[in-house]
């Protein structure tokens, strides 16, 4: 037994290690009482037919008795879970246990959460289940977004990315494929976690990160799963909080059959794709494009020029407790001060950080590695020619 807060919610886990559900038995079961019908119950993922012990009157006992048999009990559970705006869930492996969720909102809560627009409303996703936040131009949209079994993915740093459209989920519109973008239009991209599986969220504005009160939602709202709860914003308008699970069941996305089907989908592209490399394109503002790769990367950084000290003719700035000295990646001159910020990559270095200057940051994107032996470090990535940079080169340089 586990129990968790998270998102505003009251998570109840109960495990156990027994022998499981026989999801065959119940849906032979299901279809002998006429709750579903043959086919319906055929083309049910073994997650799906699991719900089915959740309908009234179903049971697979033998004989009905005072305490087995009616079909009532884990209806009863559902219902009165429900009533207070929660949702169960059960997943049940023959042979290993069953695991059985409940979600509760609380009545009252404080989480951040990042505020979204979509179709002029706007809508709240609790932090807690954020990963990272991606943004299309027109042209790699057309390019980048693909359809994979009748699902729209995005390439993420060689991992495939289902996406759902919160418009289309939302009834708001239907989802538009890339080839109807105009070129001056973007798509936003939030990265989501749902349970095991994360999935890319489409939505029409990205805003800003708020502290949100979270309120639960009236009991004629309890059916619409995409739903977490309600806040007031700081204007006075009422925003609706998204139930990121909701969201992904809703679009299929942790059905054992997408899964299945993407995952096969990666391992043939993992399998195509071993001798690639992920780089950090970056513009170090001397008129080139450069690379580095990304396992090289410990962190990404952006400072103020004014925290940039001088000692003994070497920039250096203090960076978590220590002092980092900087290099500017720009083949000619020093680094440059003209702007507010600057963008540092920053390099480990047997134990000690450097700062390398970059210019500007400019994507992540994969290309084919480089050989062992091969000593010319320009390549063309992207239609570009750029410089393949070498960070352990740059820190030997560093006094």
């Amino acid at each position: 037994l586990r129990a968790y807060h998270e998102g505003g919610q009251v998570n109840i886990e109960i495990v156990d290690d027994g022998g499981g559900i026989n999801i065959d038995r119940v849906r032979a079961k299901a279809v002998d009482k006429g709750l579903v019908t043959e086919e319906q119950a055929a083309a049910m993922t073994d997650r799906e037919a699991v719900q089915l012990i959740l309908l009234p009157g179903f049971s697979t006992a033998p004989k009905v008795t005072n305490v087995s048999g009616r079909g009532v009990g884990m209806d009863v559970v559902k219902t009165n879970v429900e009533k207070i705006g929660g949702t169960l869930d059960i997943q049940s492996i023959v042979g290993r246990g069953t695991t059985l969720r409940i979600k509760i909102p609380l009545t009252l809560a404080i989480v951040p959460a990042l505020i979204i627009t979509c179709d002029s409303d706007r809508y709240c996703i609790p932090q807690v289940s954020l990963l990272e936040l991606v943004r299309l131009d027109g042209d790699r949209v057309r390019n980048e977004i693909e359809i994979l079994h009748s699902v729209p993915v995005y390439r993420l740093r060689g991992r495939l990315l289902p996406l759902v459209y919160l418009d289309e989920e939302l009834g708001l519109r239907p989802r538009r494929t890339p080839t109807e973008l105009t070129e001056d239009e973007t798509v936003n991209i939030v990265v989501l976690q749902a349970e095991d599986r994360q999935f890319g969220l489409v939505v029409h504005e990205i805003n800003d990160t708020q502290e949100i009160v979270v309120k639960p939602l009236g009991h004629h709202l309890k059916g619409i799963r995409v739903y977490a709860g309600s806040t007031i914003m700081g204007d006075g308008t009422v925003s609706l909080i998204l139930d990121v699970i909701g969201i992904a069941q809703q679009g299929s996305i942790l059905s054992e059959q997408t899964g299945r089907q993407f995952l096969d989908a990666q391992e043939a592209r993992t399998d195509s794709k071993q001798d690639r490399s992920s780089y950090l394109i970056v513009d170090p503002s001397d008129d080139t494009r450069a690379a580095i790769p990304l396992s090289t990367v410990a962190r990404l950084e952006e400072v103020r020029v004014a925290e940039i000290e001088r000692v003994r003719h070497q920039s250096v700035i203090q960076y978590r407790d220590q002092i980092m000295p900087l290099v500017s990646l720009a083949e000619y001159g020093d680094i440059d001060t003209s702007s507010e910020t600057i963008s540092l990559v920053v390099y480990n270095h047997n134990g000690r950080n450097i700062g390398v200057v970059v210019g500007r940051i400019i994507d992540i994107i994969d290309h084919a590695a480089l050989p062992a032996n091969q000593k010319d470090d320009t390549q063309i990535i992207a239609g570009r020619v750029t410089r393949i940079v070498d960070l352990s080169q740059i820190a030997a340089g560093v006094a």
